[in-house]
């Protein structure tokens, strides 16, 4: 995190007083909190909102907390977890660390030690997405084909057949990359745009259409055809590369 920037804690958490607690503790250690009691308001606020960890009670009245991460995910909507229970069990410590929860504290539990846990996950989270070079694509990834050319994602670099090789934007590599890995698919604006931006990006679909009409001109420069990357007007874009797909 940097120094001005404060993290945003979404506290999820059926009992109000300790709710009011956990928040009163994290904004004392420099943070920003966001409470709710219920699963389904917390949903809500993360189907639109950013936060940079969830801290989710297992037990609450409308669902599990284990639930509500599996419905975030379903809904592509990645936040750092620490699960807060007071049970025991190590059937719920595996669970949730299986669906994806970053960190497991059981009740009771000291407020020096949870600062430091969710601390470590924010570093660990932070230090995770240095790598990422859009929401994704990682620099670490290996090469792929996308119509004749070899594209590098640790290079940012396309290099295509005439053995010219171009640099590319991180979002473009974004854009190719999802489309390389969703073949033989019609892919809507959104779809992209929440693949390549993320969830929460305000990004409107004639700004990911000129991001579209730059890769068209970069490939076109190289003599290299695009008859496997076609638009699908007033719904996205389709990558055909083995001609799968018949349009009517």
């Amino acid at each position: 995190m940097s120094a001005q920037a404060k993290p945003l804690i979404l506290v999820v958490e059926d009992d109000e007083e300790l709710a009011n607690l956990l928040a009163e503790q994290l904004e004392i250690a420099g943070m920003n909190t966001q409470v709710y009691n219920r699963a389904g308001p917390a949903e809500a606020f993360l189907s639109k909102n950013f936060a940079n960890l969830l801290l989710l009670d297992v037990n609450l009245p409308d669902q599990s907390g284990f639930s509500l991460l599996e419905e975030l995910k379903k809904k592509s909507i990645s936040v750092p977890t620490i699960f807060l229970t007071g049970a025991d069990s190590e059937v719920n410590r595996v669970k949730g660390l299986n669906l994806g929860g970053d960190d497991y504290i059981l009740k009771p539990f000291s407020f020096p030690e949870m600062i430091a846990r969710i601390n470590a996950v924010l570093r660990r989270t932070e230090t995770s997405r240095d790598l990422n070079l859009t929401t994704n694509v990682r620099v670490s990834e290996g090469p792929f084909v996308f119509c004749g050319a070899e594209v590098h994602p640790d290079r940012l670099e396309v290099v295509f057949p005439d053995k010219a090789a171009e640099k590319i934007g991180k979002k473009e590599l974004g854009i190719l990359a999802y489309l390389v890995h969703n073949p033989a698919t019609v892919i809507t604006r959104k779809a992209i745009i929440h693949a390549v931006w993320g969830i929460h990006a305000d990004i409107r679909s004639r700004s990911l259409d000129q991001y579209v009409v730059k890769i068209r001109n970069l490939f076109i420069k190289h003599s290299l055809g695009l008859d496997a990357f076609r638009t699908i007007h007033g719904v996205g874009y389709l990558y055909d590369p083995n001609n799968l797909v018949k349009l009517n």
